[in-house]
C-alpha cells in the first residue's frame, strides 16, 4: 500500500471511530444489520429545519434575482401551508415538473417539510411522458411551470390532483398561481410525526435505455446519503490542506453552478440538499449553454461546477476556460465516476493540477451513494471512481453470483443503508435487480487491493467479438483521444462471422477532415486489433443524449443500424 493509500485509510479510520464526527455504528435496517453514520439525521424535515439557522445568507441566484435562506423558507413555509389546505398527507405524493429554478427547490423543501414525498418529473418528458409519469406515482398536487402545464394540456388525469403552477402567463380556471400561493405569510408547518423507515423520496431513474422507474427510498436513506456527502468533503479536506488552504485563503464563499438537472440525484443531493444543509450558494442556469456557462463563472465567482462528463469536456474546450480573468475562482470540477474519457482526466490534471477536482460513483438506487475521491486523492488514482463510502458494501460478481478478488473484473453489487427500498409499484423490476438486500448495478468494475472502485463498462456494453470480452467504453476513451472527435459512441452490431463485431458513431468538430480509415488507424495503433471497428460512421452533428447528460446509445445504435440497411 502507497504512502498516500496509508494516509487515506488512516484519515477514513480517523473519521469514522467512535466519537468522531462520521462515527459509524451497525444498525439493523429491514432485519439486516447495516453500517450507519451515528450523527446523520433521522428524518428529511428534521435535516431542513436545522437549515434555517443560515438566516439571511445567500442561498440561490437564478436570472439575476437573489433568494436568501430566509426568503426561500418563508417561499417554502407558505407553500407548505397550502398544501396542508389541501389535506396533503404525509406518504402521499407531490409530484415536481419544471426546469431548474428556485419554485422548484421550495416546492420540494415545502413537500418533505409536511412528511409528504416529493416525486420530481423528467421535465423533458413530453407529454404522454408526464402523464405516464404522473399515472405511476399518483399525486395529490402537481407543482410545474407554464411549459409543463401546456405539455399536459392543463390536466394531469389523476383524480383529485391539484395543480400550482409557476407562469408568468394566464392560467386556466382550476391552476393555482405558485406566486400568489408562496408569497402569503405562514407560520412554519407543525413537526410532523414520519420515521425513519417511511418514504421520503421517489426519483426516476434517467431512463436511457428503458422507459424510466420510479426509486422510492426512505427518510434515513436520503439522510445518510447526505450526511456522505460531508464525510467525503472531510475526507478531501484533510487529505489535501494544502489545496483547502489555497481555496480559503481566496475568501471567495462556496458557490455552486448549477446545470445539471434536478430531478436526478447529482443535482438534487449533491448541490440542492448539500447547499442547502451546509449554507452554500447556488447559481441556477435555466439550461446548458458552456459558452454562458463562463461568464456566469466570472460574473458569480462560481468555485464548484459538477456536471455530466460531457459537460465537462465542453466547459474545457471553452476559449476563455484558462484565462484566470474568466475562471479564476473556479477551485474544482466534479464529474461522473463511469465511463469519464481519458482525455477530460488527462485535461483537468493538466490545466487544474492543485484543484480540489474530483470523480466519485453512485445511482439513484443508492441515493448517490458508492465511491468518491477528490483533490489529491483523484490525482492518485485518476481513472479510478473513489474509495468506496464507509456506509456502503461492494461485492463484484460474476455471472453466477459468486463473489470475485480484489482486481477481478465482474458486476458491481451494491448493498447499504441509503439503496432504495424498491422501485414504485414495480414488484417484478425490484426482484430482478435486487437479492437479499443486493443491488445489481448492471456496471462491470473492480475493486483493487487498495479499497480504489474502478468502472469498467455497463454490462450491456460488454461486446463479445469470437468469445473476446471487450468495452465499449475504452474503445471510446481511445477514439476521444483524438483532438477533433467530440463525442463518441461504440456498440455491438450482428456478425455472422464473429457473433458480435464492434462498430462506432463519431461526432467530430466542424471542419474536421477525420474519416472512418484513420479513426481505426487510431485505436489500432493503441489497443489490440480484435478491438478496432469494423465500422465507423462520421457525424458533425452532436449525439443524442437525455436529461442527466447520458449518451442514448439505443438511439444511436438504432439510427446506425438502419443507415446500414438503407
Amino acid at each position: 500500500m502507497s504512502q498516500l493509500s496509508d494516509l487515506a485509510h488512516r484519515t477514513r479510520a480517523q473519521l469514522t471511530a467512535p466519537g468522531a464526527p462520521f462515527e459509524v455504528i451497525e444498525e439493523t435496517v429491514g432485519g439486516r444489520s447495516l453500517r450507519v453514520y451515528r450523527n446523520a439525521f433521522q428524518t428529511l424535515p428534521a435535516l431542513l429545519e436545522s437549515a434555517r439557522v443560515h438566516g439571511d445568507k445567500p442561498f440561490i441566484r437564478y436570472l439575476g434575482e437573489e433568494w436568501s435562506f430566509s426568503r426561500f423558507f418563508a417561499e417554502a413555509d407558505a407553500v407548505a401551508a397550502q398544501l396542508r389546505a389541501w389535506d396533503v398527507q404525509p406518504g402521499e405524493r407531490v409530484a415536481i415538473a419544471m426546469r431548474n429554478r428556485p419554485e422548484w427547490a421550495v416546492a420540494f423543501v415545502a413537500a418533505a417539510l409536511i412528511g409528504a414525498v416529493p416525486a420530481p418529473l423528467n421535465s423533458f418528458g413530453l407529454g404522454e411522458e408526464l402523464h405516464d409519469a404522473l399515472a405511476d406515482v399518483e399525486p395529490r398536487v402537481l407543482v410545474c411551470d407554464g411549459e409543463r402545464l401546456a405539455r399536459i394540456g392543463g390536466d394531469t388525469r389523476v383524480a383529485g390532483c391539484r395543480i400550482l403552477c409557476a407562469s408568468d402567463a394566464d392560467l386556466p380556471a382550476g391552476v393555482a398561481d405558485f406566486r400568489t400561493v408562496a408569497s402569503q405569510r405562514a407560520e412554519p408547518a407543525p413537526p410532523v410525526r414520519v420515521g425513519p423507515d417511511d418514504p421520503a423520496l421517489i426519483l426516476f431513474t434517467s431512463g436511457a435505455t428503458s422507459r424510466a422507474k420510479g426509486v422510492l427510498s426512505s427518510q434515513r436513506a436520503v439522510c445518510q446519503a447526505l450526511f456522505n456527502i460531508d464525510y467525503i468533503g472531510a475526507m478531501s479536506a484533510m487529505t489535501s490542506p494544502d489545496a483547502v488552504a489555497a481555496m480559503m485563503a481566496r475568501g471567495i464563499p462556496p458557490t455552486t453552478l448549477t446545470a445539471v438537472p434536478l430531478f436526478h440525484v447529482s443535482g438534487l443531493h449533491a448541490q440542492l440538499l448539500a447547499s442547502l444543509r451546509n449554507g452554500r450558494r447556488l447559481v441556477f442556469m435555466p439550461r446548458w449553454d458552456p459558452a454562458q456557462a463562463i461568464d456566469m463563472i466570472r460574473e458569480e465567482r462560481i468555485t464548484q461546477f459538477n456536471g455530466a462528463p460531457s459537460m465537462v469536456m465542453q466547459l474545457l474546450a471553452q476559449p476563455g476556460f484558462d484565462d484566470p480573468q474568466q475562471t479564476g475562482s473556479l477551485a474544482a470540477l466534479g464529474f461522473g465516476g463511469a465511463g469519464l474519457p481519458q482525455r477530460a482526466i488527462d485535461d483537468v490534471l493538466r490545466r487544474r493540477p492543485d484543484s480540489m477536482s474530483g470523480i466519485g460513483f453512485g445511482m439513484t438506487e443508492s441515493n448517490g451513494v458508492g465511491a468518491a475521491a477528490s483533490g489529491i486523492l483523484f490525482a492518485y488514482r485518476p481513472r479510478s471512481s473513489g474509495l468506496l463510502s464507509p456506509i456502503i458494501d461492494v461485492q463484484v460478481s460474476d455471472p453466477e453470483g459468486r463473489p470475485l478478488h480484489a482486481g477481478e473484473a465482474g458486476e458491481i453489487w451494491l448493498r447499504g443503508v441509503t439503496v432504495m427500498q424498491g422501485y414504485w409499484r414495480n414488484a417484478e423490476a425490484t426482484a430482478a435487480s435486487m437479492s437479499d438486500g443486493w443491488f445489481r448495478s448492471g456496471d462491470v468494475g473492480y475493486v483493487d487491493d487498495e479499497g480504489f472502485l474502478f468502472i469498467v463498462d455497463r454490462i450491456k456494453d460488454v461486446i463479445n467479438r469470437s468469445g473476446e470480452k471487450i468495452a465499449a467504453a475504452e474503445v471510446e476513451s481511445c477514439l476521444l483521444q483524438m483532438p477533433d472527435v467530440l463525442e463518441a459512441a461504440v456498440f455491438a452490431v450482428p456478425d455472422e462471422t464473429t457473433g458480435e463485431a464492434v462498430a462506432a458513431v463519431v461526432s467530430v468538430r466542424e471542419g474536421s477532415t477525420l474519416d472512418g480509415p484513420a479513426l481505426r488507424a487510431h485505436v489500432g495503433a493503441h489497443l489490440a486489433a480484435y478491438k478496432v471497428p469494423a465500422s465507423v460512421q462520421v457525424l458533425s452533428v452532436a449525439l443524442p443524449r437525455n436529461a442527466a447528460g447520458k449518451l442514448l446509445k439505443g438511439e444511436v445504435r438504432s439510427a446506425f443500424l438502419a443507415s446500414r440497411q438503407g
